[in-house]
């Protein structure tokens, strides 16, 4: 059912978005009086699930759910018509309108997302405001894994600036530690140290996926596992537990840490229940684990969270801003993959790691914040100068602006293929990278 519900949510976003980007290419081009024969959802070779004429354009749903498209005539596209392309050129077809015309239609699709990214984001600062954990509401520092270890971080090291930048929320340090090119900042002891960003650790916490930092916390008894040890010793869900063989520890990591230090050895834990002080004594088993995992409380509950609410007015450039923020970071992530020493292309993922993006539940805030962040993802793309895409077109457009020559018809026919093959090249490997990624 989970599945269902994230592939549902999956379909919607994709669709929303497909239809909206199309449209910002089908009205210039009906603007410009140029004719539309197709606007499709979803690629339809050799059958559609749904198609209607109405006036000149056919309107449908495809089968193959890898985008959609609009068929302009007289242009050279993914439909590859050469047979429309040997006639003579009509008022109505898009290679005989102005260079600028011409321009805006291939622009419009890109315009869209944008927009609509900056529109989402708008909405969702209105109605559910921001919430975030400045940095200076942590205290007592941060937990490392093993991973982030090999950058040289440490539990309770705090994470203040990434390359000289200061950083301002919670959130923000996973990302920033990935992107970082040269050091980052830690307050460790009341102290600043600085560490050299190695491309090669970065290289582990990509191919681990890794967490890399999170919050500390008191360990408040939430559950047992079903071989647990401290359960049978008396410990019960709801305990506070305060200390080690009589030495106060104040956070779930320190346990996690020594415990396993004691293995076939008798410790002692210091709890609170009902107010009341108790201990509780039990022998740890060879693999150092007492069964215990903690819950009861959200982890952000032990901190001051602060919510941001936006009017109207203010939503407007906090979208705004939101937008420019999502776009530059996920340019610099992009400019990782090209990284071979982090290896990140081996984790670029296709529609399996995109769909599990979304919540197992039906989640609306997630959901409007996930597609805004695939709207511009999806603008980005497309306005990369690679043919097919419509930054492709864009260039030779631009091309013809320039030097006052319009791109031959075979030279636009070779570079359609050539832009087909690498697309085709990069789904593969975003997809197999997925299928690889299950087993």
């Amino acid at each position: 059912m989970d599945i269902l519900i994230q592939a549902a949510q999956f379909i919607l976003s994709l669709s929303l978005l497909i239809v909206l980007h199309e449209f910002g290419h089908f009205i210039p081009a009906k603007l410009f009086k140029t004719k539309v024969e197709k606007f499709y959802l979803f690629f339809d070779p050799y059958f559609s699930l749904f198609k209607k004429k109405i006036g000149d354009t056919e309107y449908g749903i495809g089968w193959l759910p890898l985008g959609g498209y609009v068929k302009i005539a007289g242009m050279v596209d993914e439909s590859m018509d050469k047979e429309q392309l040997a006639q003579e050129p009509q008022p109505w077809e898009f290679r005989t309108k102005p260079a600028w015309q011409r321009l805006i239609i291939m622009v419009g699709g890109v315009t869209v997302n944008v927009i609509l990214a900056i529109l989402i984001y708008t909405g969702m600062m209105m109605y559910y405001g921001e919430e975030y954990l400045p940095i200076e509401n942590i205290k007592n520092g941060l937990v490392v894994d093993e991973n982030a270890q090999q950058l040289g971080l440490q539990t309770g090291d705090l994470v203040v600036e990434v390359d000289g930048k200061k950083i301002e929320r919670f959130s923000a340090i996973p990302k920033e530690i990935l992107l970082s090119e040269n050091t980052i900042t830690v307050l460790r002891d009341g102290r600043r140290v600085e560490l050299p960003v190695d491309d090669g650790a970065k290289k582990e916490l990509i191919a681990e996926q890794s967490t890399m930092v999170g919050l500390r916390f008191p360990y408040l008894v939430g559950e047992f596992t079903d071989t647990s040890v401290a359960e049978p010793a008396g410990l019960q869900v709801g305990d506070s537990i305060v200390s080690l063989n009589g030495k106060e520890l104040r956070f779930f990591d320190q346990y996690v840490e020594a415990i396993p230090n004691y293995a076939n050895q008798e410790i002692t834990l210091g709890l609170y229940r009902e107010g009341n002080f108790k201990e509780v004594s039990m022998t740890v088993p060879e693999h150092g684990k007492i069964g215990v995992r903690p819950g009861g409380r959200s982890i952000l509950s032990y901190y001051d969270v602060e919510t941001k609410k936006y009017g109207f007015l203010a939503a407007i450039p906090a979208g705004f801003n939101k937008s420019k923020t999502v776009l530059t970071d996920y340019i610099r992530q992009f400019r990782l993959i090209f990284n071979t020493e982090t290896e990140a292309y081996k984790q670029v993922g296709g529609f399996i790691t995109i769909g599990k993006q979304f919540d197992t539940q039906w989640n609306w805030q997630r959901f409007w914040g996930f597609t805004a962040f695939l709207s511009i993802m999806l603008a980005f793309l497309n306005i990369l100068p690679i043919p097919a895409l419509d930054g492709g077109h864009v260039v030779f457009v631009l091309w013809e602006m320039v030097t006052g020559r319009k791109p031959a018809e075979k030279v636009l026919e070779y570079a359609q293929l050539v832009g087909f093959v690498i697309l085709l090249a990069l789904i593969v490997l975003a997809n197999g990278n997925d299928i690889l990624g299950l087993f």
